[in-house]
């Protein structure tokens, strides 16, 4: 199957990049509830589907909503104002949605789904009410699932937009749809997306073009059609195979430890995997009361983040200190 979407001078120039939490939020979850990880993601899946089904995310309204493969419900993923809008800003956009919008969703989902939940009737019946649970579950799944390791996935995103805007300026849009991903092809004026399961055609969309990279979309292209929005297509973002590789280097953490201290460096070290206190204090041999004053100090310099999980809280390291532990090349 092939998806022809033509572009005008205006929807060329109207073509834009943005990050956005809200497809790593479907994308990612639709991964947790597919019957096989993919290899490239399958260290973040041990660590998160725990968590998930802890809290019981696995039988909730996100699971009625995102099925394991297949249509994802459209009113999830709203056009982002800006090329980094935060989450509480796509959840208010959510919030927003028109029943409208919401029951043509879930006609959808009830034709392409295997087994429909019974949670979609409240949809129909109270479509606020379901979209504020919704937006509850966005916010538990965010705190246990992509906010501990947020800042290593933000830096992918944002490096791959930093580099197509690069292209963009030496090479012109054109290009950079062109290098996408192999199933899409731009040729005068008209973009070729192969193998894809929804039509996509113009009159379905706004003018211009939405283009977002993703962790987790990975190997696919997802798209996102509804008028009057621009067309939105999520791919994967470069350098994603390199997302859960270690990245705390032993000399770094040596010199680190001369500004830091020997136990601090060997906690920033340790958070390769965001963990918790007692975690923490376990495998670095430390009280938990020393592990938690530590913690603190890291977290007030801007090194480390926390992030509830339960009754838990898990800590995570920040760009910052992902850079302070990463090997610097010498030339």
């Amino acid at each position: 199957m092939e998806s022809v979407l033509s572009f005008s001078a205006t929807d060329l120039a109207q073509t834009r990049f943005a990050v956005s939490p809200m497809w790593e939020v479907v994308t990612s979850f639709q991964l947790l509830r597919a019957a096989t990880d993919p290899p490239l993601h399958r260290r973040w899946a041990a660590q998160v589907r725990p968590r998930v089904q802890r809290a019981g995310l696995d039988r909730g309204w996100l699971a009625a909503l995102i099925p394991g493969e297949g249509y994802l419900a459209d009113f999830l993923n709203p056009t982002p104002s800006g090329p980094f809008p935060g989450l509480p800003a796509e959840l208010d956009a959510i919030r927003a949605s028109s029943p409208e919008q919401v029951r043509a969703d879930l006609a959808m989902l009830r034709r392409t789904a295997s087994r429909p939940s019974p949670r979609l009737r409240l949809f129909e019946e109270e479509p606020q009410a379901a979209l504020e649970k919704v937006t509850e579950e966005i916010e538990t799944y965010w705190e246990i699932g992509l906010a501990p390791y947020w800042s290593r996935i933000r830096q992918v995103l944002e490096a791959d937009l930093f580099h197509r805007a690069r292209q963009v300026a030496e090479h012109g849009s054109a290009h950079v749809l062109n290098e996408l991903h192999s199933t899409v092809s731009w040729d005068a004026g008209t973009l070729r997306m192969v193998r894809h399961q929804c039509t996509l055609t113009r009159d379905q969309t706004g003018s211009g073009m939405l283009l977002v990279p993703s962790a987790f979309a990975w190997p696919r292209i997802l798209t996102r059609t509804v008028a009057p929005d621009p067309p939105q297509l999520a791919y994967p973002a470069r350098g994603i195979g390199h997302l859960w590789r270690p990245r705390a280097s032993g000399a770094a953490a040596e010199a680190v430890a001369g500004v830091l201290g020997r136990s601090r460096a060997q906690l920033l070290a340790e958070l390769d995997t965001p963990a918790s206190t007692t975690l923490l204090a376990r495998s670095c041999g430390l009280s938990a009361a020393a592990v938690s004053q530590h913690l603190t100090a890291l977290r007030n310099a801007g090194l480390v983040t926390a992030h509830r999980n339960g009754r838990s809280v898990l800590y995570a390291r920040t760009a910052v200190a992902d850079a302070l532990l990463t090997p610097v090349a010498v030339p």
